[in-house]
């Protein structure tokens, strides 16, 4: 359990084909795109790889293709158990310790809002189940509707030693990560939701953020500037994004739309494809991708290894 997540954490979208069929060979291609950027851990699938529009047998061969080549490439991936039923997000939770994941992703129920009592015993039930293997809780009220508290957090933390850190995405997420660290000093924050706030979380202890995969290198600039104490830069860079990933995540929909046309344009994917129903892009939200790879070019050149794009 000494396994836990620093720096940048890339959420891995999930490549198709334009008929929408999974694309395998583009998701190890991503993988290895972003071991050369630097990216030392991974997280799938979540809401930025579309995982509720995957059938099982396809959730079970791209996180087995994900996880071989990652750790071909030393790096460590966090496997997610977003699913609401508790008896399927346990089996899934199994499943993913015995595929070979370095730490599972526990993403509360997310329909009916059910009882803050039954999203604990959830929480728990997975948390047994993974034993040793060390877990994140992603803590995303918006996309969710769960309503959890740095007391309910720091009892389960209490009660299942697995549990080592939290992905706080709350709006804002930094009192929450002020009060985790004093209510759970044991515990460990990430930031999400694009790491619109990432510079107030790194500010309140945060120790890494989970954007999506299409630019890691940026986040990557940001954080490094920050851990070697040029604080100014990292937040003058993280204004420059800004704009950008607030306009994004106006919606998931959205930003998965925007990060794989990026992805596409960048060589990562063979693609832009989002499966049905998703969101199209306008022709100003397409000007807006074009500006943002010129207004960040230094970090986002053509992908060395750029797959070969589908006609």
């Amino acid at each position: 359990m000494n396994t836990r997540i620093e720096g940048v954490c890339p959420v891995v979208e999930t490549p198709f084909t334009n008929d929408g069929r999974i694309d395998v060979e583009s998701l190890r291609h991503l993988v290895r795109s972003l071991a050369d950027a630097g990216v030392r851990s991974v997280m799938y699938p979540g809401f930025a790889s579309e995982f509720y529009k995957l059938t099982d047998l396809e959730r079970d061969e791209l996180t087995g293709a994900l996880l071989d080549e990652a750790h071909r490439h030393g790096i460590v991936v966090v496997v997610s158990v977003p699913d609401h039923a508790t008896v399927v997000a346990v089996e899934r939770a199994r499943r993913a310790v015995e595929q070979g994941a370095d730490m599972v992703n526990i993403l509360p129920p997310h329909t009916q809002s059910p009882s803050r009592t039954a999203v604990r015993a959830h929480i728990g039930a997975i948390l047994d189940t993974t034993g040793s293997t060390p877990a994140i809780l992603q803590y995303a009220p918006a996309q969710t509707g769960t309503a959890l508290d740095a007391a309910v957090i720091a009892e389960l933390a209490a009660a299942h030693p697995n549990l080592v850190q939290v992905k706080v995405e709350s709006v804002p997420p930094g009192q929450l990560i002020s009060a985790l660290r004093e209510a759970a000093p044991g515990l460990s924050c990430l930031v999400g939701y694009a790491g619109v706030q990432l510079i107030d979380a790194l500010r309140r202890g945060a120790v890494g953020v989970q954007p999506g995969s299409s630019f890691p290198e940026i986040y990557l600039a940001i954080c490094d500037a920050w851990e070697n104490g040029d604080r100014q830069r990292a937040a003058a860079l993280h204004a420059r994004l800004l704009p950008y990933i607030s306009y994004w995540m106006q919606s998931v929909e959205l930003i998965i739309a925007a990060e794989k046309e990026i992805s596409a344009q960048r060589g990562l994917l063979r693609s832009a494809t989002c499966r049905a129903p998703s969101r199209e892009l306008d022709s100003e939200e397409q000007e807006m991708i074009t500006r943002f790879l010129v207004d960040f070019d230094e970090f986002l050149r053509p992908a060395p290894r750029a797959i070969s794009i589908q006609g």
